[in-house]
């Protein structure tokens, strides 16, 4: 099965400074780097997504700003593709599909921020569009939610998605583990 890496939204906001800080952004960044240098080693395409905020109103990703440009963790060299986009889904109005499609992927294996937005709408996606699906769940971060007035905390958001995703959606593992299976 020809396999791609998707690394999702690493971008500068998402780390300690930024106008949208993550929870554990750092050490998730670190993780997806150990994927794209074992990609990168086994010369297997390395897909990287920029999102860049479009809504007005947007408090973050702000295109032409410092928080919006891939943190330097997983900078993309000159071979690797870049799509931006402006959605969750990393599918919506890009040409994530079409590139898939003509470079023959069926399988993704995916890090990236936030697991309970852009990866958990790529992933889901991606499976509906037939595709085979691995997550890299160190190689994610995301933040304390609130809802109804109760704060949930990341680690929490975090474990909930990824053991929702994994129900069907995906094969979801640490990073070494999926280094192993290169």
């Amino acid at each position: 099965m020809k396999t791609a890496l998707v690394i999702i939204d690493i971008q500068n906001d998402y780390f300690p400074g930024g106008n949208n800080e993550l929870v554990n952004s750092g050490d998730a960044s670190l993780k997806a780097r150990q994927l794209l240098n074992a990609f990168r080693e086994k010369d297997l395409p390395v897909i990287h997504i920029q999102h860049l905020s479009i809504r007005p109103g947007a408090g973050f990703f702000i295109p032409g700003t410092k928080g919006a440009a891939i943190h330097d963790n997983v900078l993309p060299l000159e071979n690797e593709k870049v799509f931006t986009k402006n959605f969750p889904n990393s599918f919506r109005d890009t040409g994530l599909l079409n590139y898939l499609q003509q470079m023959e992927i069926e399988h993704l294996v995916i890090a990236g921020m936030m697991s309970h937005m852009c990866v958990d709408a790529t992933a889901r996606a991606a499976k509906d569009l037939g595709y085979s699906i691995s997550i890299a769940s160190d190689a994610c971060a995301t933040k304390d939610l609130v809802i109804e007035n109760n704060t949930v905390k990341a680690n929490d958001v975090h474990n909930a998605f990824m053991a929702a995703l994994s129900y069907f959606y995906a094969d979801v593992r640490h990073t070494h583990e999926l280094i192993k299976q290169l």
